[in-house]
């Protein structure tokens, strides 16, 4: 079993609890500890005797261990079960991914969830994040100083650790443009014109960020419906709260005031609505088309397809694009998320829900 998320997002601490609640024995080693590291110079020596609950935090500093954890893995018996943490996709832990195929199991491990703290702390989640400090901290100050050492010791620490050569400043530099970019289509060409490289090369930087889970690339749907639709992916820094760091947003009324505030809605409620339908990466796209019709967020569970439009309106109205989607896409339901704060029902199909109700109007899908 693989827990991957985000540098600080709580995967140790996950980890840790799993371990004192469990029987039997259990032994964890921390791969940024110099003394755990030491001991694991001999890989097969040091974990072939052990027995029960084996953890390994930080797996992407030694992704030389994945050969030796398939070796044990086909061992007979089950004499050891392996828990591995990680703060890179498989993707770039693609000699784990490849090696254990079909002998693992991998979970996303986002930050707090409003289904977890509640409706009631929409504003404060939205505005600070999931990262468990960054919510938690005493005060909007003390929340965004957390938000910002991490983003130095992500680019000035993390990166180095997983052999990354980019200069930490290039890599700011871009984080910080790509905050400005957060919702849009995304168009490396014209991106790598403002940055002054290649489009190959800001292409290598958006997977890096994609692979470390703090910015996601939407993908388009597109399959043949006789229209010609949009094929780029649309971009979205994960957090929030780091989405606002980078743009230089110290208060909710700044963030008010912001020309990216509706566009950081978008992608907070984007994330909410991902993890209350329990909805994979392979089932969430957008969809747009050239004359201009468009649908935030499509979910898809088996044939079953679900639409979300989020607006920055108290006053919901069913649009063209949105009758355009309903039919097009042959969506079960399209639910069209608003500032204000009544839910009630547009029209067959097509149900305006107040970001405060989302968690008592949207519910898992089923295939």
């Amino acid at each position: 079993m693989a827990i991957l998320g985000a540098r600080q997002v709580g995967k140790t601490t996950l980890a840790r609890l799993i371990v004192e609640q469990r029987r039997g024995r259990s032994v964890f080693f921390d791969l940024e500890d110099p003394r755990h590291l030491a001991q694991l110079q001999e890989p097969t020596l040091m974990l072939a005797p052990l027995r029960g609950l084996v953890v390994l935090d930080e797996i992407q500093n030694r992704p030389g261990l994945f050969p030796v954890l398939r070796v044990l893995a086909d061992r007979p018996g089950n004499v050891a079960r392996f828990l591995v943490l990680g703060s890179a996709s498989p993707d770039l832990l693609r000699q784990g991914s490849e090696t254990l195929a079909g002998r693992i199991a991998f979970h996303e491990l986002g930050g707090f969830a409003l289904e977890e703290v509640g409706a009631t702390n929409l504003a404060r989640l939205w505005f600070r994040g999931g990262f468990p400090r960054s919510y938690l901290g005493r005060s909007h100050r003390e929340s965004a100083e957390w938000r910002r050492d991490f983003v130095r010791t992500f680019l000035e620490r993390d990166l180095l650790r997983l052999g990354v050569a980019i200069p930490p400043a290039t890599l700011a530099r871009f984080w910080a443009m790509l905050a400005h970019y957060h919702g849009q289509v995304w168009n490396a060409s014209e991106f790598a014109r403002s940055f002054g490289v290649s489009h190959t090369t800001v292409n290598k930087y958006l997977d890096l960020l994609s692979g470390m889970f703090l910015v996601r690339q939407l993908r388009p749907w597109w399959e043949n419906v006789g229209k010609r639709t949009v094929k780029s992916a649309k971009v979205y820094l994960t957090d929030s709260g780091l989405l606002h760091t980078l743009l230089d947003v110290d208060s909710p009324a700044s963030l008010e005031r912001h020309p990216r505030d509706g566009a950081s809605r978008e992608g907070f409620i984007l994330e909410q609505v991902n993890f209350r339908l329990r909805a994979r990466p392979d089932e969430t796209y957008f969809w747009a088309t050239h004359a201009g019709a468009e649908l935030d967020l499509l979910v898809t569970k088996g044939s079953t397809k679900v639409g979300f439009e989020i607006k920055r309106t108290d006053s919901p109205s069913v649009t063209r694009s949105m009758r355009s989607a309903l039919e097009t896409l042959k969506l079960k339901k399209l639910y069209l998320i608003h500032a204000g704060s009544a839910s009630f029902d547009l029209e067959r199909k097509v149900r305006a829900v107040a970001a405060a109700d989302l968690l008592d109007e949207i519910r898992p899908l089923r295939s």
